[in-house]
This record gives C-alpha cells, structure tokens and sequence, in this order.
C-alpha cells in the first residue's frame, strides 16, 4: 500500500515539476483543467468576458507566430480574422436547411456550425495564399504597409456586398440554434456550452502553434528573424518560408474568426477592418514578443483592463489613452513585457530565497535592498541615456 501511494506522489511531483518548467502537455492539462474549474464557479458575465479573451488570445498567439517568431508586423491579419467569421456566417444563413435535409433537423445546427468552420478556414486559405506570396517579398515596413493595404481592401468590399453576398455594413447574423440528441434538447449557443467548445479548439489550436514553434520549422522561423541573409547562406528559401508561415498564421486567425463569429452572433465589416488588426499588436507588445505565453498574457491584460474601465462611465470615452500609457511604459521600461516581468519575478524571489537558505533572513533581506538599489539605478540611468536594450530570449 506504501510503494503504491509513493508511487502516486511520485507521478503528481514529475507532474507538477514539468508543468513548472514549461510549456509542456503537463501545462496544457493543467490550464485546461484550471479553466474546467473557473467556469463551474463563475457568474455568467465572467464565463462571457472569459470566452472573448479566449478568442482575443488565439488571435494574437497566431499573429506572434508571424511577427514574434518570423520578425514580420502585419496590419492585414483582421481579414483573415473576418474571413473566417463571414465563412461561418453565410453558411449559417443560406445552407442550413439543405444541411438539415441531409442530417436532420435535431443535428443541423451543429452540423452547420462545423461546416461553416471549415468554410470559413478554407476561405481564409484562398485568401492567405495570394496575399502572403505578394506580401513576403517585401521587408519591414513595407510589408507592413502592403498587408494594411490587402486589409483595407476586405474591408471595403465586404462593406460594397458583391452579389449580395456580406449584407453590406449591417453585416451577416449568426444564430446558433438548438440541437437535439437522444431526445435530449440543448442550445448551441449558450454561453456555458459555448465557452466549452470554445475551450476545446483554443487550447487545442495554441497547442499546435506551441508545437509549431517547437519544431525544425519554428527554428527556421526564429533564424529568419534573426538574420534572413544568414539563413539564405545556410540553404533556407526566405521568400517561400515566410509564405508559409503567413499562411499558417492566417489560418490559426481564421479559426479565431470563426469563434468571433459564433460569440458575437455577428460578422460585421469592421472586423476585418485596420484597427481591429491592431489588437494582437497591442496584446503582443504588453504581453511580450518573445515569450510564447506573452499574446496570451498581453490578451488577457488588454481585455480585463478595457473592461474595468468600462465599469466607469466618466472614463469609457478616453479607453485609449490608458492604453496609451500602457504602451510608452512597456516600450519604455519593459521590452519583454509582461511575460518577461512574470518571469523576472520569479528569478527574482528564487533568488531571495537561495539567499535565504544560504545565510538567513540578513542575507535575504541585504540582497532584497540590493536587487532593488540596482533596479532603481537602472531605471535612472534609462531616464538619462540611449542605451538599448538586448530584446529578450524565447520560452
């Protein structure tokens, strides 16, 4: 009985140890099980608030694959964000009763919600590939530049409703209807039920990306930023590299647009439209570039933070100069953003405590008075100086 309980512990200590040391499946798990917990107890506008920065975060761990990973800032990724949402969007509305025909009426809702997902993903496709191929061969800000240019395009034509097709700027309704199975009837788009499915596919989806980027592949995409000349020395086809990566970052996006779209029981033109393509720029800069779990994090602060002003009328009007000062502090003083903090914080209190445990509380406490001497002498000398900073290491 003894060596079967050492034996469990031993296996919840290798689990927790792995789950500590990185962004492994133990950590998946556990996040998973972290949100299982958090929507049981949760009111009803948190598990709706909870839900939207799931979809906020995908969007921007996507959009880092590109720009944290590939070194490339695009200003288009709203219209592989609306793409995804309009392919869900008007399946639902002009393919769901032929869909009913085939499956039934008690399994066509779920069933039109799966194929207008995959509609919406391959709608992405069409679009991503013509789109990265003329956009990767440019550098830097004219890359930038030439996918705001393809971004604003969507945006236009989604608002000129070709052949009747986008409803224009009302936009496309998506109702997600009720679902019957085993003669048990449950609605598809309640919000409980809906923040499950929308737990599923984002963890799922940022499990790949993590796989991605843990990959050859997501090696070559660090050296082309780092330096493209070097990599093209080494073998590695720029242009066609970063087409791929564009491609796959659109279609992670698109999956984030499809989930907008069931969310919000809308596909509107403003989704592809340029300021929306700066919400994982804002959420990547807080959260930090160059720490996978940084989108996430800058999506979660992004969110919450627009949400507690909202919660004061007085302030609602001026949500942007908040974040304003968000982002001259971050840029400022803290270029691994939040992430990168989290994580000097930790260093930091590991630190206090082998302090601690090599010569008692006096040492600990000296190295505290130290550590935060130091850290204000820096700050200081910023304030006074150029100097630049080393940008930051991958996790």
């Amino acid at each position: 009985m003894s060596t079967q309980n050492d034996g469990v512990v031993d296996r919840i200590g290798t689990f927790g140890r792995q789950a500590v040391s990185g962004w492994t499946r133990e950590r998946f798990v556990l996040l998973s099980l972290l949100g299982l917990l958090l929507v049981s107890f949760a009111p009803p506008f948190q598990v709706f608030l909870f839900t939207e920065f799931l979809i906020i975060a995908l969007f921007a761990v996507a959009f880092n694959l590109l720009y944290g990973y590939t070194g490339l800032l695009s200003f288009g990724h709203a219209m592989f964000y609306a793409g995804g949402a309009y392919g869900l969007a008007i399946v639902m509305r002009d393919y769901q009763q032929p869909i009913a025909d085939v499956v039934g009426t008690g399994l066509a809702p779920l069933a039109t919600l799966v194929v207008g997902g995959l509609v919406g993903l391959l709608l992405v496709l069409v679009l991503a590939i013509p789109v990265g191929y003329l956009s990767v061969r440019l550098e830097e800000i004219y890359f930038a530049l030439i996918t705001l240019a393809f971004g604003m395009l969507f945006f236009v034509l989604l608002e000129q409703n070709p052949y009747g097709l986008t409803n224009g700027t009302d936009g496309i309704f998506v109702v997600l209807g009720f679902v019957e199975v085993g003669g048990t009837e449950f609605r598809l788009g309640d919000r409980r039920l809906y923040y499950y499915l929308t737990a599923a596919v984002v963890v799922a989806s940022i499990y790949a990306v993590w796989r991605i980027v843990n990959s050859p592949f997501g090696t070559i995409c660090k050296a082309l930023r780092e330096s493209p000349d070097r990599a093209a020395a080494l073998g590695v086809n720029v242009t066609v590299h970063r087409w791929m990566t564009f491609v796959v970052s659109a279609l992670f996006v698109g999956v984030a647009g499809v989930l907008i779209a069931g969310f919000a029981s809308v596909a509107t033109p403003n989704m592809s439209h340029w300021s929306t393509s700066a919400i994982p720029v804002v959420a990547t800069v807080i959260g930090g570039a160059t720490f996978f779990v940084g989108p996430i994090v800058g999506a979660f602060i992004y969110l919450y933070v627009r949400w507690g002003i909202s919660r004061f009328p007085a302030l609602e009007d001026q949500w942007q100069l908040f974040f304003g000062i968000m982002l001259i502090v971050v840029v400022l003083y803290f270029k691994q953003g939040a992430a990168g903090g989290l994580f000097m914080g930790r260093d930091w209190l590991l630190d206090v405590h082998a302090a601690y445990q090599r010569d008692g509380v006096g040492a600990a406490a000296a190295f505290v008075r130290e550590s935060i001497g130091a850290t204000f002498r820096r700050a200081m000398a910023r304030l006074t100086s150029t100097g630049r900073d080393d940008g930051g290491v991958d996790r």
